[in-house]
């Protein structure tokens, strides 16, 4: 399995990570590139949830519908901890509890990247809804 993420997914990655802990004086840490994206934990320490962080390159305002591929959302459930999606928007980030939205699913495609096999999968898409928040960088 290729793994595609840039330099400058990670940045942004660790960019919304550092913003949605802030919240709560929380940490994280980083996982295997095959597996989800991160483990968070609480102020002491506890392991409290895992996140998927999805880069979303456009602001929160038009970042709708939110996309999530099915396959990530199978394996970010399955931890059976607290499941949380990110999507790090240019100018914020919105993030929600995945056991509590409702999507859309879809089979999708997109542009076949280089050294990709085949770029059609399930994907799950949320419209905006009042189980997804958002917080701005400052």
């Amino acid at each position: 399995m290729k793994i595609f993420e840039t330099e400058d997914d990670l940045k942004r990655e660790m960019k919304a990570m550092k913003l949605f802990v802030s919240m709560f004086g929380g940490s994280f840490r980083k996982l295997d590139p095959l597996d989800i994206d991160y483990k968070v934990f609480d102020s002491e320490g506890q392991l409290i949830a895992y996140a998927e962080v999805k880069g979303r390159i456009r602001t929160i305002h038009n970042a709708y519908p939110l996309p999530i591929s099915a396959r990530k959302l199978v394996k970010l459930i399955d931890k059976r901890i607290q499941p949380v999606i990110i999507w790090a928007c240019e100018d914020g980030i919105i993030y929600g509890k995945a056991d509590k939205l409702v999507g859309e699913v879809k089979l999708s495609g997109r542009t076949p990247r280089e050294g990709a096999a085949n770029d059609i999968e399930m994907m799950v898409y949320y419209e905006r809804q009042k189980n997804l928040k958002y917080i701005r960088y400052k």
